[in-house]
């Protein structure tokens, strides 16, 4: 599997990124059974929560035998100092691990929310001290929405993120104006030297209103093979790190194989793409 750098961190990341909401509802034996076959497929970078289900507990067996192989990154929802502290030593504790290599503040989706975790007494702070304390090498941010990357164009102004992490996909690129956004953060993140997680790759909508929910993301994901590698194939030929996998066991394999077989797109093919999608699909964030 192709690997990339990980901007400043200088880690060399696989190009899929594991994302561990996959274990959310997991047995054990099927937590490692998934990353016995994470692991053959060449991939180097997980990326967890504990907002993930029982996904912190589930990796804690693999982490105590490999966390020198993987580049851990972790995330939180809570938005003050000390709430953040709090869940940054419960999610050590449930993981096993000493320390992480990347900590996060996770789901900003307004300005609002940004003001407040970059504020006084905010989450930045908490995770600055646990740098300090050497908890963590590297703060990121990431977050959902049609305005996630506006969002965090002014985040990297305010303070200088090791990584982002936010959405995008062929389908969401046929809105010009988070097309725009999304572009001029990836140019300010390569600029910067900054680390690049996409999620929401394969994503093909919001779920109908009576539509049965197959998959267990809360959006609907592309399940044709086809259509993954096309999306894959897309996310990848983007000036990123690399993508997080998506969020169900059933479709991880899929992903995984397609992120093994990526195949660069050139411009014309993507704007191809793109223009497709503006007829067939409707975007998950409008």
């Amino acid at each position: 599997m192709e690997k990339r750098r990980f901007g400043r961190t200088g880690h060399i990341s696989s190009v899929a990124i594991f994302g561990a909401v996959s274990l959310a509802k997991a047995t054990q034996a099927q937590a490692d059974d998934t990353m016995m076959k994470v692991i053959a497929a060449g991939v180097n970078h997980i990326d967890v929560a504990p907002s993930y289900g029982d996904a912190e507990e589930r990796l804690r067996p693999c982490l105590v035998k490999e966390r020198k192989h993987f580049f851990l990154g972790c995330k939180t929802t809570e938005r003050t100092l000390s709430n953040a502290q709090a869940e940054l030593h419960r999610s050590l504790k449930r993981l096993g691990v000493d320390s992480f290599d990347l900590y996060q503040i996770h789901g900003i989706s307004t300005m609002d929310e940004l003001d407040q975790v970059t504020g006084p007494d905010g989450a930045l702070e908490a995770i600055k001290r646990a740098r300090e304390e050497g908890l963590t090498r590297y703060i990121g941010i990431t977050g959902h929405g049609v305005n996630a990357p506006k969002i965090f164009l002014e985040a990297l102004r305010r303070f200088d993120f090791d990584s982002v992490l936010f959405p995008i996909n062929f389908i969401q690129y046929a809105n010009k104006e988070y097309r725009r956004y999304a572009e001029e953060l990836l140019r300010q993140c390569r600029t910067h030297d900054v680390g690049t997680m996409i999620i929401k790759s394969i994503t093909r909508g919001p779920w109908g209103e009576n539509q049965p929910r197959t998959y267990d993301p809360w959006y609907e994901p592309f399940s044709d093979t086809t259509m993954i590698q096309q999306a894959v194939n897309f996310v990848l030929s983007q000036d990123v790190t690399g993508l997080c996998t998506v969020g169900d066991m059933k479709l991880l394999p899929l992903v995984l194989n397609a992120c093994e077989h990526y195949t660069r797109m050139n411009q014309t093919e993507q704007e191809r793409l793109i223009e497709n999608a503006n007829r067939e699909y409707k975007p998950l964030f409008a």
